[in-house]
Order: C-alpha cells, then sequence, then structure tokens
C-alpha cells in the first residue's frame, strides 16, 4: 500500500473489526456445548466430534496463511465476503451432516476456512496497516477483547438456543446470524486496494518469508502459540463434558466458558495496553506460566461450581490475552506489509496445537474414560512456552538499504 494512502478513522477500523471478531469467535466459542447433544443423538463417540473441531483448527491454520497473503495483496474485504458466506455454509452442513465423514468436511473443513477469513490475522492486518505504531498494540488489545465479549455474548445464546430449539435448528440459525460480518466488512475496506492491482511491496512474499523464518525470534513465537492452541481449544471444547462427567449440571459449564469470555475481555486489554509499555515477551511468559499455575490448582482443589467458577476467571484473564503481544511483536519486528501472512503462519502453529488438544482429548478419553492425561500435557507445556518466550528479541529488523536503480 502506497505511504500517502489515505487511512480509515481508527472508530470505523475498531468498531467494524471488533464487531466482525465477536460474531466469528463467539460463535465458535460454543461448539463445545454441541458435543453432547450432536454424539448422543447420532450414537457417534466423543472422538468423532472432537476429530472434527481438530480438523477445524487445523484448517483454519492452514487456510489462514493464503488467506493473509490475499488480504495482504488485495485488501481483507475480499476475504470477509467470502469468509462470511462459508461460516454460514458450515454451520448449515453441520446441522445436517449424517455420517462423520460429512460432519469432519462441514464443521472441520469448510467451517475452518471461514474462519481463517473473519478472525484475528486478517482483522489485525487492517488494524497494522490503518492504525499508528504508538496505539497499534492497544488497537489489536481491543479487538482480541471484542473476541472475548462475543465469548461472553453468545456462549449462552448458544445453550439457550440449544435448548429451546434442538441443537440443529440453533445451528440453522447461527448460520443466519453469521452473515452479518458482510455488511460490516464494508467498513473495513481499505483505500489503496480499491482496484484490481495489488498494493506495492518492498519485499516479495518468499523473501518475507524467508526472512521470518531464519529469524529465531519468530520460531520461538510460533513454538509458544502452538501451546497456546493446545491450552485453549481443549479446554474449550472438552470442559463442558469433563464437567458433566463429575456430577455437575450443564449450566455450570454454560457459566463458565461464558466467565472465560467475560474475563477475557479485560485480559486481552491490559494485555494489549501493556505492550505498549513493557517489553511483550515479559507478558507472554507470565501468561503461560500463569496457565500452567492456574491448572495446576484446578486439579488439586476439590471440584466444584465455586472452584469451577474461579478457574474460569483466571482462565479467562489470560485466555486470548496472547494475541496483541504476539502480533504486535511480529508487527513490530517486521512490519506490517506481510502482516496478516506471517500473523497466519505464526497462528497455523497455534492450530497445531489446537488440532492436538482437542484430538487427544477425544482420543485419550476413549482410550483411557478420562481427561488427566491431556491436563498433565497441557500443564508441561504451559511451563516450556514460558520459557521459550523469555528469549524473544522485539526490536526492528535490519535490513541492507535498498540499492538504487
Amino acid at each position: 500500500m502506497h505511504i500517502n494512502t489515505p487511512k480509515l478513522s481508527m472508530f470505523q477500523v475498531l468498531a467494524c473489526g471488533a464487531a466482525i471478531v465477536t460474531l466469528s469467535m463467539g460463535i465458535r466459542h460454543g461448539f463445545g456445548l454441541w458435543l453432547l447433544p450432536i454424539t448422543q443423538e447420532m450414537g457417534w463417540g466423543r472422538q468423532s466430534f472432537a476429530l472434527a473441531i481438530a480438523i477445524q483448527n487445523l484448517s483454519w491454520g492452514l487456510i489462514g496463511i493464503f488467506a493473509g497473503m490475499v488480504a495482504d495483496r488485495f485488501g481483507a474485504f475480499r476475504v470477509l465476503i467470502g469468509g462470511a458466506v462459508l461460516y454460514a455454509l458450515g454451520l448449515v452442513g453441520m446441522a445436517l451432516s449424517p455420517t462423520p465423514t460429512l460432519f469432519a468436511l462441514t464443521a472441520g473443513v469448510l467451517i475452518g476456512a471461514a474462519q481463517a477469513g473473519t478472525t484475528y490475522a486478517v482483522i489485525y492486518g487492517v488494524l497494522g496497516r490503518q492504525i499508528a505504531p504508538e496505539k497499534r498494540s492497544w488497537a489489536m488489545g481491543v479487538a482480541a477483547a471484542a473476541g472475548s465479549f462475543g465469548q461472553f455474548l453468545m456462549v449462552p445464546v448458544e445453550g439457550w438456543l440449544i435448548a429451546g430449539l434442538g441443537w440443529q435448528q440453533a445451528l440453522l440459525a447461527l448460520s443466519m446470524a453469521v452473515l452479518l460480518i458482510v455488511p460490516l466488512a464494508f467498513g473495513l475496506r481499505e483505500p489503496g486496494f480499491q482496484g484490481a492491482s495489488p498494493a506495492r511491496r518492498e519485499q516479495t512474499i518468499t523473501q518475507a518469508l524467508g526472512e521470518a523464518f531464519r529469524y529465531p525470534s519468530f520460531n520461538l513465537l510460533m513454538a509458544g502459540y502452538f501451546v497456546c492452541g493446545f491450552q485453549v481449544v481443549f479446554i474449550g471444547v472438552h470442559m463442558p463434558s469433563y464437567l458433566k462427567d463429575h456430577g455437575l449440571s450443564p449450566q455450570v459449564a454454560s457459566y463458565a466458558l461464558a466467565l472465560i469470555g467475560l474475563f477475557n475481555v479485560l485480559g486481552t486489554y491490559v494485555a494489549g495496553t501493556l505492550g505498549q509499555r513493557m517489553p511483550k515477551r515479559f507478558i507472554l511468559a507470565f501468561i503461560y506460566f500463569a496457565r500452567a499455575a492456574a491448572i495446576t490448582v484446578f486439579l488439586v482443589v476439590p471440584l466444584s461450581p465455586l472452584s469451577v467458577y474461579v478457574f474460569s476467571a483466571v482462565m479467562g484473564t489470560l485466555w486470548l490475552s496472547t494475541i496483541p503481544p504476539t502480533n504486535a511483536t511480529i508487527a513490530q519486528i517486521f512490519g506490517v506489509q506481510h502482516l496478516s501472512m506471517l500473523g497466519g503462519f505464526v497462528f497455523f502453529s497455534h492450530q497445531i496445537g489446537s488440532f492436538l488438544g482437542v484430538w487427544l482429548g477425544g482420543f485419550l478419553y476413549d482410550a483411557t474414560g478420562n481427561y488427566d492425561i491431556v491436563w498433565y500435557i497441557a500443564i508441561a507445556l504451559g511451563v516450556f512456552a514460558g520459557l521459550v518466550n523469555l528469549p524473544v528479541k522485539e526490536s526492528p529488523i535490519q535490513r541492507p538499504a535498498p540499492q538504487p536503480a
């Protein structure tokens, strides 16, 4: 994008971007509520449902790389429109799939592709291009907080829809709601991307990728984000079933997921704001160490609604708060020309972790009858992620000066 291209207003970018993330992330955070209704009615094992959600996360991460490339080159608007349509089709397919294979293709591949085009990597690319560096980390915190508010808002609504309409009709209702992303996308039509010509940039995609993967801090950020995905998706999908297995009511699970979303509004905003004032690697290390400690305490104390709500509040504060400092660090090191693509690669690592977390949860539950091993893995990975983020270098990468033609 040309340097002198006029920019969108910060309020417009934040309002539209936050609303899109609220819808897209809010819906997907409630998918764990469908695990028992679908598997019980369809006669499937939990592994079948878990595999579909695992594929969804992997699809989201892999396709997110290419969605980021397209958004960086041609603007986010086209990607958002396509993602919204795919989301609606995927939810319809999720409701009507008669076999685990079709369920994996719709709830997995299709919705994963939709999320790639409607969530953080694409929205953060717009924020990076349209908002000044001194406010960028804060703005990313606001957008991440919107995703958390979406969880707080949408998860109880989804529970209410399932109870009132049944799980199939609830999914069909959400398929209509997600199309609200289409009009919101018009607020993110960036100047400089209106025509058919791509934006001008100083590096090719190949050069940008080579530079990033040769830079150790980029790989450390990817390693940490892998752990983030493993932890949050395992907990988000399997905790409702874990609580029911221990005799707690489904309402406790709904309130727990809603509390995670509510407290993460605070956590992500604070993480984004602190990222303007202190080294982001310290923020990330603290988040991962604190997650490991929170899970440990949760497993040690007697399980009750109160312990679940306290755990949810603590984990909520740490939930998506990794997103603003991680993406702001990428922008700080490499600049914003390829931000959506580079963010997409880091997020792909997150989604590999998500795949393993949700799939291992279902596989080991079916094999052992409990989730204990996966909880222990989540604790160990939290310690690992805290350690690998400490040596990250945040200063802008030094490139050779361009030679005159």
